[in-house]
Protein backbone atom coordinates (compact mmCIF):
# COMPACT_ATOMS: atom_id res chain seq x y z
CA UNK A 1 0.00 0.00 0.00
CA UNK A 2 1.32 3.44 -0.91
CA UNK A 3 1.81 6.25 1.57
CA UNK A 4 -0.89 8.28 -0.16
CA UNK A 5 -3.39 5.43 0.26
CA UNK A 6 -2.56 5.14 3.96
CA UNK A 7 -2.86 8.90 4.33
CA UNK A 8 -6.28 9.15 2.69
CA UNK A 9 -7.74 6.17 4.50
CA UNK A 10 -6.46 7.06 7.96
CA UNK A 11 -7.33 10.76 7.71
CA UNK A 12 -10.92 10.02 6.71
CA UNK A 13 -11.39 7.18 9.17
CA UNK A 14 -9.95 9.09 12.13
CA UNK A 15 -11.87 12.21 11.14
CA UNK A 16 -15.16 10.31 11.37
CA UNK A 17 -14.05 8.59 14.58
CA UNK A 18 -13.47 11.94 16.30
CA UNK A 19 -16.51 13.58 14.69
CA UNK A 20 -18.86 10.92 16.05
CA UNK A 21 -17.03 10.42 19.34
CA UNK A 22 -16.67 14.11 20.06
CA UNK A 23 -20.18 14.55 18.75
CA UNK A 24 -21.72 12.28 21.37
CA UNK A 25 -19.80 14.12 24.09
CA UNK A 26 -21.16 17.41 22.75
CA UNK A 27 -24.68 16.02 22.50
CA UNK A 28 -24.65 14.88 26.12
CA UNK A 29 -22.81 17.83 27.69
CA UNK A 30 -23.92 20.96 25.83
CA UNK A 31 -27.10 22.83 26.70
CA UNK A 32 -29.83 23.17 24.05
CA UNK A 33 -28.87 19.72 22.72
CA UNK A 34 -31.68 17.20 22.47
CA UNK A 35 -29.45 14.59 24.14
CA UNK A 36 -28.36 16.86 27.01
CA UNK A 37 -27.83 14.83 30.18
CA UNK A 38 -28.08 11.42 28.48
CA UNK A 39 -25.17 10.19 30.59
CA UNK A 40 -22.10 7.98 30.53
CA UNK A 41 -23.71 4.94 28.90
CA UNK A 42 -24.65 7.04 25.86
CA UNK A 43 -21.08 8.32 25.65
CA UNK A 44 -19.59 4.81 25.92
CA UNK A 45 -21.81 3.42 23.18
CA UNK A 46 -21.36 6.55 21.06
CA UNK A 47 -17.59 6.11 21.10
CA UNK A 48 -17.99 2.42 20.29
CA UNK A 49 -20.11 3.23 17.24
CA UNK A 50 -17.59 5.93 16.30
CA UNK A 51 -14.81 3.33 16.26
CA UNK A 52 -16.97 0.95 14.23
CA UNK A 53 -17.82 3.56 11.60
CA UNK A 54 -14.27 4.90 11.34
CA UNK A 55 -12.88 1.37 11.04
CA UNK A 56 -15.21 0.46 8.18
CA UNK A 57 -14.24 3.65 6.34
CA UNK A 58 -10.52 3.00 6.81
CA UNK A 59 -10.45 -0.73 6.02
CA UNK A 60 -8.11 -0.28 3.08
CA UNK A 61 -5.28 0.87 5.37
CA UNK A 62 -6.00 -1.68 8.10
CA UNK A 63 -8.15 0.77 10.09
CA UNK A 64 -5.57 1.77 12.69
CA UNK A 65 -7.18 5.15 13.56
CA UNK A 66 -4.97 5.28 16.64
CA UNK A 67 -1.19 5.63 17.10
CA UNK A 68 -1.39 3.04 19.89
CA UNK A 69 -2.77 0.52 17.39
CA UNK A 70 -0.10 1.48 14.87
CA UNK A 71 2.65 1.05 17.47
CA UNK A 72 1.27 -2.28 18.65
CA UNK A 73 1.10 -3.65 15.10
CA UNK A 74 4.62 -2.39 14.36
CA UNK A 75 6.05 -4.11 17.44
CA UNK A 76 4.17 -7.30 16.55
CA UNK A 77 5.68 -7.07 13.07
CA UNK A 78 2.49 -6.56 11.06
CA UNK A 79 3.17 -2.92 10.14
CA UNK A 80 6.41 -1.68 8.61
CA UNK A 81 8.25 0.80 10.82
CA UNK A 82 8.78 3.00 7.77
CA UNK A 83 4.98 3.41 7.54
CA UNK A 84 4.53 4.37 11.19
CA UNK A 85 5.11 8.14 10.71
CA UNK A 86 2.60 8.22 7.84
CA UNK A 87 -0.01 6.41 9.92
CA UNK A 88 0.48 8.58 12.99
CA UNK A 89 0.62 11.86 11.09
CA UNK A 90 -2.53 10.97 9.17
CA UNK A 91 -4.33 10.00 12.35
CA UNK A 92 -3.46 13.31 13.99
CA UNK A 93 -4.64 15.31 10.99
CA UNK A 94 -7.90 13.37 10.88
CA UNK A 95 -8.46 14.04 14.59
CA UNK A 96 -7.90 17.76 14.07
CA UNK A 97 -10.43 17.90 11.24
CA UNK A 98 -12.94 15.80 13.16
CA UNK A 99 -12.79 18.14 16.16
CA UNK A 100 -13.36 21.17 13.95
CA UNK A 101 -16.42 19.47 12.45
CA UNK A 102 -17.82 18.85 15.95
CA UNK A 103 -17.49 22.58 16.63
CA UNK A 104 -19.33 23.40 13.38
CA UNK A 105 -22.17 20.94 14.02
CA UNK A 106 -22.68 22.09 17.62
CA UNK A 107 -21.83 25.75 17.13
CA UNK A 108 -25.15 27.00 18.52
CA UNK A 109 -24.96 24.67 21.50
CA UNK A 110 -21.41 25.81 22.30
CA UNK A 111 -22.59 29.40 22.23
CA UNK A 112 -25.60 28.67 24.43
CA UNK A 113 -23.52 26.75 26.97
CA UNK A 114 -20.57 29.12 27.14
CA UNK A 115 -22.67 32.26 27.54
CA UNK A 116 -24.41 30.92 30.64
CA UNK A 117 -23.49 32.72 33.90
CA UNK A 118 -21.71 29.65 35.30
CA UNK A 119 -19.54 29.41 32.17
CA UNK A 120 -18.62 33.08 32.48
CA UNK A 121 -17.59 32.40 36.08
CA UNK A 122 -15.41 29.48 34.91
CA UNK A 123 -13.84 31.27 31.95
CA UNK A 124 -10.38 31.05 33.50
CA UNK A 125 -10.78 27.44 34.66
CA UNK A 126 -8.21 24.88 33.58
CA UNK A 127 -9.61 22.65 32.16
CA UNK A 128 -12.37 24.84 30.79
CA UNK A 129 -16.13 24.26 31.06
CA UNK A 130 -16.52 22.42 27.72
CA UNK A 131 -13.26 20.51 27.81
CA UNK A 132 -15.03 17.14 27.89
CA UNK A 133 -16.22 17.61 24.31
CA UNK A 134 -12.62 17.87 23.12
CA UNK A 135 -10.24 16.13 25.51
CA UNK A 136 -10.03 13.98 28.62
CA UNK A 137 -9.26 14.94 32.20
CA UNK A 138 -9.25 12.90 35.41
CA UNK A 139 -11.94 12.97 38.06
CA UNK A 140 -9.21 12.70 40.70
CA UNK A 141 -5.97 14.33 39.59
CA UNK A 142 -3.22 11.87 40.49
CA UNK A 143 -0.96 11.94 37.41
CA UNK A 144 0.84 8.65 38.03
CA UNK A 145 -2.38 6.77 38.78
CA UNK A 146 -4.08 8.48 35.82
CA UNK A 147 -1.15 7.38 33.65
CA UNK A 148 -1.47 3.77 34.88
CA UNK A 149 -5.21 3.83 34.15
CA UNK A 150 -4.54 4.83 30.53
CA UNK A 151 -1.78 2.20 30.26
CA UNK A 152 -4.07 -0.56 31.54
CA UNK A 153 -7.10 0.46 29.46
CA UNK A 154 -5.04 0.67 26.28
CA UNK A 155 -3.30 -2.62 27.10
CA UNK A 156 -6.73 -4.28 27.05
CA UNK A 157 -7.64 -2.64 23.73
CA UNK A 158 -4.42 -3.54 21.92
CA UNK A 159 -4.25 -7.10 23.29
CA UNK A 160 -7.84 -7.63 22.14
CA UNK A 161 -6.93 -6.39 18.67
CA UNK A 162 -3.76 -8.46 18.37
CA UNK A 163 -5.38 -11.70 19.54
CA UNK A 164 -8.60 -11.60 17.55
CA UNK A 165 -7.08 -12.58 14.20
CA UNK A 166 -6.23 -9.74 11.85
CA UNK A 167 -6.86 -9.70 8.11
CA UNK A 168 -3.95 -9.55 5.66
CA UNK A 169 -4.69 -8.10 2.23
CA UNK A 170 -2.96 -9.09 -1.00
CA UNK A 171 -0.69 -6.05 -0.78
CA UNK A 172 0.48 -7.04 2.70
CA UNK A 173 -1.63 -4.56 4.68
CA UNK A 174 -2.66 -6.04 8.02
CA UNK A 175 -5.55 -4.74 10.08
CA UNK A 176 -9.13 -5.18 11.18
CA UNK A 177 -11.58 -6.95 8.91
CA UNK A 178 -15.34 -6.41 9.04
CA UNK A 179 -15.87 -8.72 12.01
CA UNK A 180 -12.74 -7.38 13.70
CA UNK A 181 -14.07 -3.84 13.50
CA UNK A 182 -17.27 -4.90 15.26
CA UNK A 183 -15.38 -6.79 17.97
CA UNK A 184 -13.06 -3.84 18.56
CA UNK A 185 -16.00 -1.43 18.79
CA UNK A 186 -17.57 -3.61 21.48
CA UNK A 187 -14.25 -3.78 23.32
CA UNK A 188 -14.13 0.03 23.30
CA UNK A 189 -17.65 0.15 24.76
CA UNK A 190 -16.58 -2.31 27.44
CA UNK A 191 -13.48 -0.30 28.29
CA UNK A 192 -15.55 2.86 28.54
CA UNK A 193 -18.07 1.26 30.90
CA UNK A 194 -15.53 -0.59 33.03
CA UNK A 195 -12.34 1.47 32.99
CA UNK A 196 -13.40 4.90 31.73
CA UNK A 197 -14.53 6.39 35.02
CA UNK A 198 -11.19 7.64 36.40
CA UNK A 199 -9.78 9.45 33.34
CA UNK A 200 -12.37 9.40 30.56
CA UNK A 201 -10.42 6.67 28.71
CA UNK A 202 -8.48 8.39 25.94
CA UNK A 203 -6.86 5.06 24.85
CA UNK A 204 -5.85 6.93 21.70
CA UNK A 205 -3.24 9.73 21.72
CA UNK A 206 -4.65 11.65 18.74
CA UNK A 207 -8.26 11.37 19.93
CA UNK A 208 -7.09 13.54 22.83
CA UNK A 209 -4.22 15.60 21.42
CA UNK A 210 -5.91 16.65 18.15
CA UNK A 211 -9.11 17.99 19.75
CA UNK A 212 -7.08 19.56 22.58
CA UNK A 213 -5.15 21.58 20.00
CA UNK A 214 -8.43 22.57 18.33
CA UNK A 215 -9.90 23.61 21.69
CA UNK A 216 -6.86 25.82 22.30
CA UNK A 217 -7.22 27.51 18.91
CA UNK A 218 -10.98 27.87 18.46
CA UNK A 219 -12.62 31.27 19.17
CA UNK A 220 -14.96 29.86 21.82
CA UNK A 221 -16.14 32.40 24.44
CA UNK A 222 -15.30 31.61 28.07
CA UNK A 223 -13.80 28.27 27.06
CA UNK A 224 -11.15 28.20 29.78
CA UNK A 225 -7.78 26.50 29.54
CA UNK A 226 -6.84 23.37 27.60
CA UNK A 227 -5.08 21.70 30.54
CA UNK A 228 -1.71 21.22 28.87
CA UNK A 229 -0.07 20.11 32.12
CA UNK A 230 -2.14 16.91 31.94
CA UNK A 231 -1.87 16.42 28.17
CA UNK A 232 1.10 14.03 28.37
CA UNK A 233 -0.96 11.40 30.22
CA UNK A 234 -3.43 10.54 27.41
CA UNK A 235 -0.57 10.54 24.89
CA UNK A 236 2.19 8.64 26.68
CA UNK A 237 -0.12 6.31 28.61
CA UNK A 238 -1.78 4.72 25.56
CA UNK A 239 1.55 4.34 23.76
CA UNK A 240 3.05 2.61 26.81
CA UNK A 241 0.01 0.36 27.09
CA UNK A 242 0.28 -0.55 23.41
CA UNK A 243 3.98 -1.38 23.73
CA UNK A 244 3.28 -3.56 26.77
CA UNK A 245 0.44 -5.41 25.02
CA UNK A 246 2.51 -6.07 21.89
CA UNK A 247 5.46 -7.22 24.01
CA UNK A 248 3.27 -9.66 25.95
CA UNK A 249 1.74 -10.88 22.69
CA UNK A 250 5.15 -11.58 21.18
CA UNK A 251 6.31 -13.40 24.30
CA UNK A 252 3.16 -15.50 24.60
CA UNK A 253 2.25 -16.19 20.98
CA UNK A 254 4.95 -14.69 18.77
Amino acid sequence: MSSSDIFTSEVLGTMVLVLLGGGVCAAVNLKRSKAFGAGWVAIAFGWGFAVLTGAYIAQSSGAHLNPAVTLGLAIKGDTKWSDVPVYMGSELLGALIGAILVWIVYYSQFQATLREPEAVEQKNANPGPVHGVFFTSPEVRKPFLNFLTEVIATFVLILAILTQGLVKDADGTVGLGKLGALITALVVVGIGLSLGGPTGYAINPVRDLGPRIVHALLPLPNKGGSDWTYAWVPVVGPLAGAAAAAGIYNLAWG
